[in-house]
C-alpha cells in the first residue's frame, strides 16, 4: 500500500517537474518574454522574479523526486 502511494506521488512530482522545465527558457526569455514585455509581465506575475521562482521550484521538485525514489527503493 505504501509503495503504491509512493509510486503515484513520484509520478505526480515527475509530471510537475517536466512541466516546470518546459516553461523555462535557457536563453533568458522564457516566461519573462512570453507576455510581451516587462510592463505586462509584471502585472501578471512579476517578470523579474518569475525566473527565480521557476528555478527554485525546479530544485525543490528535483530534490523531492530524489528523496521519494530513495524511499521507494528502501520500501
Amino acid at each position: 500500500m505504501f509503495l503504491k502511494l509512493l509510486v503515484v506521488i513520484i509520478a505526480i512530482v515527475s509530471l510537475m517537474l517536466i512541466l516546470i522545465i518546459m516553461v523555462q527558457n535557457p536563453k533568458g526569455g522564457g516566461l519573462n518574454s512570453a507576455f510581451g514585455g516587462t510592463a505586462e509581465a509584471q502585472k501578471i506575475m512579476g517578470a523579474s522574479r518569475s525566473g527565480d521562482i521557476l528555478e527554485n521550484t525546479t530544485w525543490i521538485l528535483g530534490g523531492s523526486l530524489l528523496v521519494l525514489t530513495l524511499l521507494a527503493g528502501i520500501a
